[in-house]
């Protein structure tokens, strides 16, 4: 058994026994190392090793028999296996550990149900552009298409939802493909990739065998004789010697930002009156940046939305930060810097920035630059990057006087903050608690470095009106597919990757998703604080239902005590009627965290008119 040497160039692997498409924005020299199967035990291990050498510490399951091994490997080489209550949530916590520490996360599942109870989740890191791993086992390579149990056609059913669909059919290739995975969702543009590992790639060679050849000797007829050599053949091929796991990976570099763009955008912000700059989740890809960013941005000193992972990057109250009325702000905008977000429906396919207005579009998507809206200057890049190399060429010497444009949105701001407050009133002598009220209470407790989880409608975009993270990388929502049910899987994946304060904000609907994850929470020890917004409503698609269509038909729902259902899967549970009964609560609940036990605050909401509108057309 030997290995081979690999050279990596742009785009290609130019040298080597197994030619397939990489893109990394260095030339590096990747030697697979020589590995004997003595060395493992079994395939599981060999994929454990190779997670291992990629950096990954914590992999989201929910154990079955086709994926044993990888488990048993995983926790063989340290790894921290943490075990869900449904598979959509293992991919939705490899997704938002992908999203806080900017390596793939990775899920297993077993096979059939299990990787079509993925679906979903897969398609939401797709939609996020989240690198995640999905390893799925599959049926006996012998045994497919012959009826296998939960032997189905997986790759058909992934494919249009991920970036690659990888399928291991030898043990050598194993080692190759897992790698190969780990860099196909890291880069270009990050996303999804599926793993199909059969079951007799991943259990032990002696036992396969034995499994595969029992009763051989009794199978004398011309037919038994031929089905026990072809038997072999195929054990021959399935256990073939072969290289094994690779040694730790180069980490790729973003490529430079072409000088041209960077003077042309200089330029245009140094002649620019009322410049803005919109950023979006790419722009925090690489989160050990977020520093680097943060001071690049000071330098400019141009007023800056944050949206998605973004939220957070100034701190909580930043002068440079703008929070609210960004449709207006668009329209008044002479120069608009679109870093890292999409023109989608949030931004009115690109129509709220007016045809005057210069506008820069920089992504990692060389067709987001042509979509709906094209740019006076595309830059196919990484946002975080251009935006870093615009501040190290120091402030825009800028021709106006920009203080009149930054005082003007400052005043809005406060504006808007102080309506927002005093709506906490309205209502007053109805039940319940009105939500913004309830934020307010949950930002006067929560910590500065509080990681907050938002999972609901309505519920979730009132809570992004009131509270501020305080730091990057604290605020996950799922993204621009706007999926429901990601709470218990981000929850989980943000209190296995930091210490400190996890919230995770709950509609009553989407709670419904994911509530079985108390149970993982109690399991693991995770001192996870949940917030139901109880309004035995789903309140944003009534409200355009009964508005539009005049009836509220499949919106209604019940005041349940889901604090008793977290009290059933091993958490602690508390309830909410009234105002006069948040401060109480939400202190037993830091207290009853912070001892690594997850609660679940059910606070009844009063029905509130504080958002309008949500159907997008």
């Amino acid at each position: 058994m030997g290995g081979g040497g690999l050279l990596r160039a742009r785009g290609r692997i130019v040298a080597g026994p197994f030619p397939c498409r990489v893109f990394l924005a260095e030339v590096d020299t990747l030697s697979w190392s020589p590995m004997s199967d003595a060395e493992v035990p079994d395939g599981g291990a060999l994929l454990a090793r190779v997670l291992a050498a990629h950096g990954v510490r914590t992999l989201f399951t929910l154990c079955g028999g086709h994926t044993a091994p990888v488990l048993i490997g995983a926790r063989s080489e340290g790894l921290r296996v943490v075990d869900v209550r449904h598979e959509a949530s293992a991919v939705f916590a490899a997704d938002a550990l992908a999203r806080l520490d900017g390596t793939p996360g990775v899920a297993v599942v077993t096979a059939g149900p299990g990787v079509t109870n993925t679906v979903t989740a897969v398609k939401n890191a797709q939609q996020a552009q989240s690198p995640v791993v999905v390893i799925g086992g599959a049926a006996p390579t012998v045994l497919q298409g012959l009826g296998a149990l939960q032997d189905i056609d997986q790759r058909a059913l992934m494919a249009p939802h991920v970036k690659a669909v990888l399928r291991v059919t030898r043990r050598r290739d194993l080692a190759r493909l897992t790698d190969e995975a780990m860099r196909r969702a890291a880069a270009p543009i990050p996303g999804p990739v599926f793993l199909e590992c059969p079951l007799d790639v991943l259990y032990p060679e002696a036992l396969v065998r034995e499994l595969y050849l029992k009763g051989s000797e009794k199978r004398t007829s011309l037919r038994g004789r031929l089905e026990t050599a072809w038997l072999r053949r195929h054990l021959a091929r399935l256990f073939a010697a072969g290289p094994g796991a690779p040694p730790s990976p180069t980490i790729s570099v973003p490529a430079a930002i072409a000088a041209r763009h960077a003077s042309k955008a200089a330029t245009l912000l140094a002649r620019s009156e009322r410049p803005l700059l919109l950023l979006g989740s790419q722009v925090l890809q690489r989160p050990a940046e977020a520093g680097t960013l943060a001071a690049a941005l000071e330098t400019l000193g141009v007023p800056v939305f944050l949206s998605g992972l973004a939220r957070g990057l100034l701190g909580a109250r930043h002068p440079l930060q703008v929070r609210h009325g960004r449709r207006l702000a668009l329209r008044e905008a002479d120069l608009v810097v679109l870093a890292g977000s999409p023109t989608d429906f949030r931004l009115d396919y690109g129509r709220v920035i007016p045809r005057r207005c210069e506008l820069i579009k920089v992504n990692l998507d060389r067709g987001e630059l042509r979509r709906n809206r094209r740019g006076t200057l595309g830059v196919h890049a990484d946002p975080a990057r251009f935006l870093i190399t615009l501040g190290e060429r120091g402030a825009p010497a800028s021709t106006t006087d920009r203080v009149g444009w930054q005082a003007s949105l400052a005043a809005r701001d406060s504006e808007r903050d102080a309506e927002i407050d005093a709506s906490a009133d309205s209502g007053a002598g109805e039940a319940g608690v009105h939500p913004v009220r309830l934020f307010q209470a949950i930002g006067e407790v929560m910590d500065e470095d509080a990681t907050l989880i938002g999972d609901g409608g309505d519920f979730v975009a009132t809570a992004a009106y009131v509270l501020r993270p305080g730091a990057p990388l604290r605020w996950l929502d799922p993204g621009v597919f706007g999926t429901l049910g990601i709470g218990g899987g981000f929850a989980v994946a943000a209190a296995a990757h930091r210490r400190s304060q996890v919230w995770l904000l709950w509609g009553d609907g989407s709670c419904g998703f994911s509530l079985a994850e108390f149970d993982t929470m109690a399991r693991h020890g995770m001192g996870i604080i949940a917030v139901v917004g109880n309004d035995a409503s789903w309140a944003q698609i009534a409200r355009d239902q009964v508005r539009l269509l005049g009836d509220d038909v499949g919106t209604g729902l019940a005041r349940t005590d889901y604090h008793r259902v977290a009290e059933g899967f091993g958490g602690r549970g508390l309830i909410v009627r009234e105002p006069d009964e948040l401060p109480a609560a939400l202190a037993e609940a830091v207290e009853t965290a912070a001892a690594g036990v997850p609660v679940l605050v059910n606070v009844h909401l009063r029905s509130s008119r504080f958002r309008e509108g949500s159907l997008s057309m």
